[in-house]
């Protein structure tokens, strides 16, 4: 047997006695390595946690209008014509007649001239109210006081700029006050439904920070963290979270596909790498070089990993500590053929 032999036979003796050590809570006795070790320290680094999910945009509920006639009639003139027609606030979207509202109107300008008669302000207030609750618009009716005749027929104007995404009438078609006749979304904002694994929902509270970029467009754009619905899709077992976005070049379409990077925000971690720590019965050991050269004193740790090339050290370590940086470098296979880790 020659020197370098002799040198490992007793390195991992004294792997051996390390163990009973452990085993009968004796010292536990440093390990004299001879060989060529590398080695590294405990260090502080700043990171932040980042992750990268996917999903789709869609439009806000609250910026989805549905436009009902407060009254039956017929369409006389149909100016939002073709579905997806962007319109903007107060733009007149039909002409119609209302045989309702032409009464309504006419019994306003005889409450017109009763009044200039005999000042009866109920009667007139009265007129006017029930002309707002059928649609009438303030400038419609203050023409009607000014000018002392009425129009037979009824203008519907947009209540807000955005695209025509249901149109259920026609040039001619007749409607009543269950009809839905369009409805106008703003894309001035939208949201991002983000599908998440159930694994990532306990998490997605430390996520702040939220950059998406849409498939085909090359921006960036930076949303805002709204809502973790209460629900899970069974099928996927996903949660959705939900982003609000700016899209005022409205360059976001409903149904576009986006990825989403996530980070929450930069944390300073004690960290070593992966390979300065081995595992022995559920416990994580890392060794630590003496004040005597080529002595390694093995260390409990506890750790959690951080990311690909690190752990975090929860307990049992300093910054600035010196380690052997390939744990796997104290032993053989004969020390993994006899149990000795």
């Amino acid at each position: 047997m020659n020197l370098t032999s002799i040198k490992t036979t007793l390195t991992f003796l004294l792997l051996t006695l390390f163990l009973q050590a452990e085993t009968k809570e004796e010292p536990i006795p440093t390990i004299e390595q001879l060989f060529n070790v590398k080695t590294t320290k405990v260090n502080m680094l700043t990171t932040s946690k980042k992750q990268v999910n996917y999903g789709y945009i869609v439009a806000e509920d609250s910026r989805k209008i549905d436009i009902h006639a407060w009254f039956s009639g017929y369409v006389t003139k149909l100016f939002a014509d073709t579905l997806y027609k962007k319109v903007e606030k107060g733009e007149a979207l039909a002409e119609v007649y209302s045989p309702e509202v032409y009464q309504s109107k006419q019994d306003y300008l005889h409450s017109l001239a009763f009044n200039a008669k005999r000042p009866s302000p109920q009667m007139l207030q009265s007129a006017q109210t029930k002309l707002r609750l059928l649609g009438v618009s303030d400038e419609e009716i203050k023409r009607i006081e000014e000018e002392r005749k009425v129009n037979e027929l009824t203008t519907i104007y947009a209540p807000q700029s955005g695209w025509i995404f249901e149109k259920n009438i026609n040039q001619g078609a007749s409607f009543s006050t269950q009809k839905k006749l369009f409805q106008i979304v703003n894309l001035e904002k939208v949201w991002v439904e983000v599908k998440l694994y159930q694994n990532e929902i306990e998490k997605f509270s430390l996520l702040e920070h939220f950059s998406v970029e849409p498939k085909g467009i090359h921006k960036v754009f930076t949303a805002k963290k709204s809502l973790l619905y209460p629900v899970l899709n069974a099928k996927e077992a996903t949660a959705t979270l939900r982003l609000t976005l700016d899209n005022e070049q409205a360059l976001l379409k409903p149904g576009m596909y986006v990825k989403v990077h996530a980070s929450a925000p930069a944390k300073s971690r004690l960290v070593i790498p992966r390979t300065a720590v081995i595992r022995k019965n559920g416990t994580w050991y890392a060794f630590l070089a003496t004040e005597f050269k080529g002595e390694y004193e093995p260390v409990a740790i506890d750790i959690k990993p951080l990311d690909s090339q690190h752990y975090e050290i929860l307990k049992g370590l300093n910054e600035g500590d010196t380690l052997v940086n390939n744990a796997l470098f104290m032993m053989d296979s004969d020390a993994q053929i006899n149990g000795i880790y």
